[in-house]
């Protein structure tokens, strides 16, 4: 059996919000809900949800849909795991941990993910993505067999000797990992405590140099997509994960034969369909519950939001919300033509 635990008490501080960071929303839904979906989709059972005390933002949207466990206090991200221990200890041969502000991870990588640590029978599969110098995620740093020797994070690798050589590494860690169930919780309440800058915390990193050190093996599964491993502690970060998001479900409908005329201006929510020879002019946004018939026009300057259009539509400047359109009707707003001037007499 396969469980999941997602990650979801963070408050993101940065983010200057009176709301939780992971209900802000990224292509028309929060984060958290893209998160959960990919976990429920992957999991044999309800994915357990770790909430901080007191929040009811995540629970309400989400609903019975899955468990929930409180983090009594904000210790890392080793200390948020433990917090599922007694919901499945016992009860899922692999456990999947992820985070409630990474939207762009797909459930298929998952499932490679839980995929490479059952047929491996490793401790712990971990996630990579390829990076560049300037990141600041923990690099993956690999022994003379090319198995995964331990996690460095950015900070540690600047006071070590060889820091140039660690921080020229290209492959990043993720943070997202599947474990072996009975190893995880056998070894969980042995992590090291760390000083951070919110004061101690234990960081679930910390497994990967546990697991080699007991000669357990740590696999890596590389993701095919860089954007997976964006998440968004700031607004400037949801920014740049918005738009991700956006180009890949515009690469999605390119592909599907539809026509986006300028697609770094249109906007295509998750739960829109559209028909193949759909021209989409710029200006566009398609929202909600939106389908779109086969060969219609749409934009430019047009919002179209939870409505049906028919089979060669043209819809032009115009906000339509919850209408329906029949095949072959042109929506456009009234022209009126310009008239010449009087001349004098």
């Amino acid at each position: 059996m396969l469980a999941v635990v997602l990650l979801a008490a963070g408050q993101g501080t940065r983010m200057n919000s009176r709301k939780q960071k992971i209900l802000h929303e990224v292509g028309g839904r929060p984060m958290v809900l893209h998160a959960f979906l990919a976990a429920a989709a992957v999991a044999d059972r309800p994915p357990v949800l770790v909430v901080g005390p007191g929040e009811t933002g995540v629970p309400s949207l989400i609903g019975d849909r899955a468990e929930y466990v409180v983090q009594p206090e904000a210790l890392g991200t080793g200390h948020a795991t433990r917090m599922a221990a007694d919901a499945l200890r016992g009860q899922a041969e692999q456990v999947i941990v992820t985070y409630g502000d990474m939207p762009l991870l797909r459930a298929e990588t998952l499932r490679r993910l839980a995929a490479a640590q059952r047929e491996s029978g490793a401790a712990v599969a971990l996630l990579t993505v390829p990076g560049d110098l300037s990141s600041t995620f923990g690099r993956v740093v690999r022994d003379g067999a090319g198995g995964v020797a331990e996690i460095v994070e950015v900070a540690e690798a600047r006071r070590r000797p060889n820091a140039a050589e660690l921080l020229a590494i290209t492959e990043l860690n993720a943070g997202v990992y599947c474990f072996d169930g009975e190893w995880l919780w056998a070894n969980i309440d042995h992590l090291p405590v760390r000083e951070a800058r919110r004061g101690r915390e234990y960081y679930l990193t910390d497994m990967i140099e546990m697991a080699v050190g007991q000669g357990r093996e740590v696999v890596a599964v590389a993701s095919d997509d860089p954007d997976e491993g964006l998440g968004a502690g700031t607004r400037a970060e949801m920014v740049a994960v918005e738009r991700a998001f956006r180009r890949r479900i515009n690469d999605h409908w390119l592909a599907c034969g539809v026509t986006l005329v300028e697609p770094d201006a249109t906007w295509i929510g998750p739960d829109v369909t559209i028909g193949i020879d759909t021209v989409i002019w710029p200006n566009t946004f398609l929202q909600g519950a939106t389908t779109i018939g086969e060969g219609c026009t749409i934009g430019p300057n047009a919002i179209v939001r939870d409505s049906e259009i028919g089979r060669g539509c043209r819809v032009e400047q115009v906000l339509l919300d919850g209408r329906q359109v029949p095949d072959g009707t042109t929506v456009r707003p009234r022209y009126v033509a310009a008239t010449a001037p009087t001349a004098d007499r």
